[in-house]
């Protein structure tokens, strides 16, 4: 009876183990690849910003983890007086650089994408952004249950504007940065705290914060695309999506592209978790 016990006991051990979850992969459609324009026209405070960089990809298929690049485009941008600045491509990479960029704030620039026959435009303003204060704040016990290294940074709203902000936060324990994009319609004019907390920082780790001057119109265009990606955490999420910015092909409205053009003050500050 024992040894029957036993025996029993190493059959169910491997049914058990035989029983593994296998992954199923739908066989799904991948439509026609679309262009995507990453156009972020970045001016980092005390720097020139004349080095400003472009990338153009496809999208790909559901289970793909590269996007295809795209080469052979012409790409320029126009101030409001007619200078052209161009971008030109890093052979076979699908990044367009330039190197003579002219940030302006309050300056209006139109972005001309000329790829395959067709022509991508689209227009935006450069905006300001306040610079975050020195005061960064940590506290240990932060977070909502309390478990988590919080820190707090602060930058003065100008009251003179109505202003949108992305903030981002790069932090080594997470692999790609955090974003959360904002507004002054609460603010207005105050000196405004940012929280940002995670359980998993130690000291010593180098936290990088931005803060980024944006449109109305890319703040309207960024919280579609968080509640598009699934990461919208109030209590009625948009259903995921897909989310079409100011790039609009003026040859042919059916091909259309994804991406946003955008140009930003940003103001960066690194700190270091105690």
């Amino acid at each position: 009876m024992k040894i029957f016990k036993i025996y029993l006991i190493i059959q169910l051990s491997i049914c058990l183990v035989s029983c593994t979850e296998k992954v199923i992969e739908p066989d799904l459609k991948t439509v026609m690849p679309r262009l995507a324009v990453d156009a972020s026209i970045d001016w980092v405070k005390n720097t020139s910003g004349n080095e400003q960089k472009i990338k153009l990809t496809t999208t790909t298929g559901y289970y793909s983890n590269e996007f295809p690049t795209v080469s052979g485009a012409n790409i320029v941008i126009a101030n409001s007086t007619n200078t052209i600045f161009h971008f030109i491509e890093n052979p076979g990479t699908g990044e367009y650089i330039c190197s003579d960029f002219q940030p302006v704030i309050g300056e209006t620039y139109t972005l001309t994408v000329s790829l395959n026959g067709e022509s991508y435009i689209a227009t935006e303003t450069l905006m300001s952004v306040p610079d975050i204060e020195n005061n960064i704040e940590q506290n240990n016990k932060g977070g909502m249950g309390g478990d988590e290294v919080e820190i707090t940074y602060y930058y003065h709203d100008n009251a003179t504007l109505q202003n949108n902000y992305l903030y981002s936060v790069r932090n080594p324990r997470v692999a790609f940065p955090e974003y959360e994009a904002e507004n002054d319609e609460n603010t207005q004019g105050n000196l405004v705290p940012v929280y940002y907390s995670n359980k998993d920082l130690k000291a010593g780790d180098l936290v990088n914060i931005k803060i980024y001057g944006i449109s109305k119109r890319y703040y309207e265009y960024f919280r579609k695309l968080l509640a598009a990606s699934g990461a919208d955490t109030g209590p009625f999420p948009t259903t995921p999506g897909s989310v079409r910015g100011n790039i609009l092909n003026q040859t042919n409205s059916a091909n259309f592209a994804y991406g946003y053009f955008r140009l930003s003050e940003v103001d960066v500050k690194d700190y270091t978790i105690q």
